[in-house]
This record gives C-alpha cells, structure tokens and sequence, in this order.
C-alpha cells in the first residue's frame, strides 16, 4: 500500500507491527511477523532513514505520527515526481524540436501547417491551446472563431494563470467591445494577465511556449490560420509581438491603491476613457445608456474640480489611478 512512498511490503509491516505495539523488541517482531531479526533491523534502519522511526534509548524504536512521517514523504515524492515529470517534458520538447528541424530539412513546407474551415481550426486550436505550458502571447483582435463567452475566457484565463504560465495579451479597441469583455480584462489583470492596449494591432496572433504560433490569414475573417512552427518565421513573429508589447499601454496601473481613489465602477470608466473609448462604446461595456455615462464622467470631473476630460484623464494618472 505504502510503495509509492517507497516503503516496500515488509517494511510497512514492520511499521504497522511498531504502530500497534511500540515497545516491541526486534525478536519479538521478528516471531510475529516469521522473519529473522536482521531482517527486521535492516526494516528498521530503513525506516529510520525515511524518517517514519525515530530512536528511542538503546534498541528501542517508537513510531513517528503516520500524518506527520508519511505527510512529509507524500510531499518529497510529489515534488520528486513533478520535477522528473517537468524534465522528462523538456526533453520530449527538445526532441519533438530535433525531429521537426530534420523533417524541415528534408520538407520545407512543414514549416508551415494552413488550416481552413471552422470545424478544423477549432480543433486545431484547441489541441494546441492545451498543451501550453510557460508562455501564451495574444495581439487580439476580432473576428474571433465561434460566439465569445466572458465565461468561457474567464475560465481558461485562470487555468492557464493557476498553472503559472506566463500570459501577455495586447489588445485592439475592438477587442473590447464585447458586453462586460474590457471589465473582464481589468479583473483578469489584477490577478496576472498582463494586459495592454493599442490603437490598432495588424492581425489576430497566438503564440504559445515561445515554441509555436497561430495567424490568421485574411484580415477580418477567421476562417484561414497558419500555424507556424520554430523557424525563423517564428522567430520574426517573436520579434514582431515584442515590438508592439513595447508600444502598447497597461489596461490597469501598477501603481499602489490611494486613499482618495474613485470606486471601481468609476475607475473602470476612467480605464476606458483613458483607452480611447465614446461614451457610446462605454454605455455598451458598462449596460447602460451614453446619458448615463456622460452624467457620470461629469459628476468624477466635478468631484476633482475640473472642466474637461483631458484635464481628468490627466489628473487620474497623475494620481496613479490608472
């Protein structure tokens, strides 16, 4: 039961002996169980080293709390087994790399994989989607393949944030226009995502584990992808996502909450001004009508003392606000 934790079948026997009756003598263990005792001594040193036994005055062995003893060795082999597993991965990765670069020698035009229709790319993206690992870097954009869900999103977000992975996303005002989306990325920001905004980003780009990347093909349409492989195509792809990271603006400020900052309905406005957005657009985000939105951006600009909304925006981010 205990050889996961590398405890073999006799040595757990030993142990539950110890547990059941803990002033027993190695003889005394050795006739019940029909072993010799130096086969129970040798039991014993072993599970002195894993820390199940403890010594106790000459000969005498008392048993460590099974929780304390046995919680311990569950974690020391889960930590173990991760870290062979993460090894194992780096090098099927490694190797998955070798094969494909002599598969591009000998056949070029595996460097890049087209898919068309709905049905194939979303498996195709799917599939590739769950096996990240350390890196997903989106320049997002519309149109987007099948019906958006902030649920849905949300969801895999946190996945992929949970397990450590390494998420940037720049994203286009349109983007953005999805009922409760830019709400939706300011959340996911304080949590980890780090989110950035442009005035226009050129087209839909997916790259996952630095490794592999997924274009689409037809500005507008989402019907045609490429999928590029380590090359120096993906290399440019790389270099091309790293320059408008570089260019584009934090959605949420890193800076230290104040005592006089707004609500967060109202600093979700201010966000959306900041970025660009009419108050028609924000009456979309928010479910509101523009009335209402223009109302309320009167009311933040009055509360600072102010005329105009550069004069707001201005004052907001001088404050740190956004």
């Amino acid at each position: 039961m205990l050889g996961a934790l590398g405890i073999s079948e006799f040595d757990e026997r030993v142990y539950r002996a110890l547990l059941a009756k803990p002033d027993r003598t190695a003889r005394e263990i050795a006739e019940d169980l029909d072993a010799t005792p130096s086969r129970i001594r040798h039991a014993v040193a072993r599970l002195l080293d894993m820390g199940v036994l403890r010594t106790e005055g000459h000969g005498q062995y008392r048993p460590v709390s099974p929780r304390t003893a046995l919680s311990a060795l569950l974690a020391k082999y889960r930590a173990d087994s991760e870290a062979a597993f993460a090894a194992v991965a780096d090098v099927v990765d490694d190797l998955a790399s070798e094969y494909r670069a002599s598969r591009l020698q000998e056949h070029p035009n595996e460097l890049v994989e087209v898919i068309t229709g709905e049905t194939a790319i979303g498996l195709r993206v799917a599939e590739l989607t769950q096996s990240i690992r350390s890196h997903f870097w989106v320049l997002d954009r519309p149109p987007y393949l099948g019906p958006y869900s902030t649920e849905l999103e949300e969801a895999f977000t946190k996945e992929l944030l949970d397990r450590g992975v390494d998420i940037r996303s720049v994203y286009s005002p349109e983007a953005l226009e999805n009922h409760g989306r830019f709400e939706l990325i300011t959340r996911l920001a304080q949590l980890g995502e780090q989110a950035r905004l442009l005035p226009t980003v050129p087209f839909r780009l997916r790259i996952m584990d630095r490794r592999v990347a997924l274009v689409a093909l037809i500005g507008g349409r989402y019907d045609r992808i490429a999928v590029v492989h380590q090359s120096g195509l993906l290399d440019a792809l790389l270099e091309l996502f790293d320059v408008y990271w570089q260019r584009a603006q934090p959605i949420v400020s890193t800076a230290p909450e104040t005592p006089d900052q707004p609500s967060t309905d109202d600093l979700l406005l201010l966000r959306m001004l900041q970025a660009g957005y009419k108050d028609q657009a924000i009456a979309r985000q928010l479910g509101t009508s523009a009335r209402t939105v223009t109302r309320r951006i009167a009311a933040i600009a009055a509360r600072l003392g102010l005329e105009t909304r550069f004069q707001m925006g201005a004052e907001a981010a001088k404050r740190g606000w956004i």
